[in-house]
């Protein structure tokens, strides 16, 4: 039997099809890209660096252009939040407390927060980020058997990494059981002597008489240890995305 000219290709020859449509432009996949003042890293290798590092410490693709240089400051309280925020990057591990921004929805606590993270793991430290509401759910869906997961296996991370960025401190319903799940990883991070940075939309003095405090959200014991934990640098402003929102 002759062999037609309709042959399909073989599979080795599609993936090497494949390989040749996805490489580099710039450095033809040798991760190197040749300029006039010599070689240095391509923007491919640095762009999948940046998101093996974001994958790494569990942070959400939302946050990947998150960064110190386009931090924006509108006012004193944020000019003060970023050099504490940056100052905090550049000096750790000399530094002995951790950080809880404090404030109003969008005046950029995350992305200072978010910012330090990034820091500090380009610097080769240990870090990792979760939203409090998420780590709640993640730890509940860990007494599902069918989730082949255990609450140990959700919370060790946590509990070990070298700095842990918690976001959105206060925002679940304060249970009995989310206070005591959160009192056992802050007290097992006081204990380790390991840095936490919060966040918090709640601030410690009662704007008016319908709005909780965060001792309210997160009870008097957790907050009184998150007074010798961290340093609490409170940001003020409007709210950023009404302003992306006007914008179009």
């Amino acid at each position: 039997m002759t062999k037609g000219t309709s042959q399909k290709p073989s599979l080795r020859a599609v993936e090497r099809l494949s390989d040749a449509e996805t490489v580099c432009p710039k450095c033809y996949g040798t991760g190197l890209e040749i300029t006039p003042d010599g070689a240095k890293r391509c923007i491919c290798r640095v762009r999948l660096d940046d998101a093996d590092q974001n994958k790494r410490v569990k942070l959400p693709r939302r946050y990947d252009d998150c960064h110190f240089s386009n931090y924006k400051p509108q006012n004193p309280t944020q000019t003060a939040a970023l050099r504490y925020a940056t100052t905090f990057t550049m000096e750790y591990p000399a530094v002995d407390r951790g950080i809880i921004f404090m404030g109003t929805v969008g005046v950029g606590k995350t992305h200072l927060a978010v910012s330090i993270l990034k820091g500090l793991t380009e610097r080769g430290f240990s870090c990792l980020f979760y939203e409090f509401g998420a780590l709640l759910k993640e730890i509940q869906d860990s007494y599902n058997p069918s989730t082949f997961s255990s609450e140990l296996s959700v919370l060790a991370p946590v509990l070990n990494a070298e700095v842990l960025v918690l976001d959105e401190l206060g925002a679940s319903k304060p249970t009995d059981w989310v206070r005591d799940t959160l009192g056992h990883i802050i007290n097992t991070r006081y204990n380790d002597k390991k840095l936490t940075v919060f966040t918090t939309n709640y601030l410690d003095i009662r704007p008016n008489d319908r709005e909780e405090t965060l001792e309210d959200r997160i009870g008097v014991r957790t907050r009184s240890r998150l007074f010798e934990m961290c340093k609490s640098v409170e940001i003020s402003g409007p709210d950023y995305r009404r302003g992306k929102d006007s914008r179009g």
